[in-house]
């Protein structure tokens, strides 16, 4: 069976995590299948936007833990370069100048609350929840950290990270992990609705305010209105914007 399904339509590339039997746990076969599919979207004009989902009951479950109980005989230099390639993973889908929207159903936990929350755009089930247990399994919330404390902030991604607690889609909502809730019946149409719009907005702006977001990331005030002057003085000079000011004033 294949670990990732894709399909793309009116600009939008969804890509499944297919492995329901495992609850779409993140093995070193789906980490790798990820990585291509995302250098393939970068490269494919026709893909303005990526939907990352899961089959099955549940997002995604966090590692592969058959593979994760194998690394115990590993060094640490192997295990390094493993989980590397999922750090990696949530890098690349930051730097993608497409949009990256993750539609969450059912649980997201540890990795795959990572993954999930490595997109752009968080849309969950109001039936959903998203939790870091690692600790709970004698392990640490390490990569995915990076993430939490980000999107969280201190209290709470130190919180999450200590006690392994599961929130549900409204908690993870007002912690700052998730963008918007959906009921469950509504969570598949609305979520495409949102794709299509972006992927009818102008490329260029999307890709250089979402550059400009993730750099802004630890600047002072005075770094990021500098950052800001710089994208500000690009974007002026697009074919997009130029089309866009046109019809604007042609109404």
């Amino acid at each position: 069976m294949t670990a990732l399904l894709s399909s793309l339509e009116s600009g939008v590339l969804s890509l499944t995590l297919n492995r329901p039997e495992k609850r779409n746990a993140l093995n070193a076969e789906l980490i790798e299948a990820l990585h291509q599919a995302f250098e393939r979207a970068d490269l494919d004009a026709g893909v303005r936007v990526i939907l990352l989902r899961g089959a099955g009951k549940d997002f995604c479950a966090g590692a592969d833990l058959d593979e994760l109980l194998a690394s115990a005989n590993q060094s640490v230099t192997e295990n390094e370069r493993a989980a590397l390639q999922l750090g990696s993973l949530f890098e690349r889908m930051r730097t993608l100048p497409k949009p990256v929207l993750a539609m969450v159903h059912g649980r997201a936990l540890a990795g795959g609350a990572g993954l999930a929350t490595a997109g752009d755009l968080v849309l969950a089930g109001a039936g959903a929840q998203l939790g870091y247990p690692e600790i709970q399994r004698g392990f640490v919330p390490a990569m995915v950290m990076a993430l939490l404390r980000r999107a969280a902030g201190e209290k709470v991604a130190l919180d999450l990270a200590l006690t392994g607690r599961l929130l549900s889609a409204d908690e993870a909502e007002r912690a700052g992990l998730v963008s918007r809730v959906f009921p469950d019946e509504e969570l598949e149409t609305s979520t495409f609705e949102l794709a299509v719009q972006l992927a009818g907005s102008s490329g260029t702006a999307i890709a250089l305010t979402k550059q400009l977001f993730y750099q802004m990331d630890g600047s002072t005030l005075t770094e990021g209105i500098a950052r800001g002057a710089q994208v500000n003085a690009v974007a002026r000079t697009t074919p997009d914007f130029r089309d866009a000011i046109a019809r604007f004033l042609k109404r």
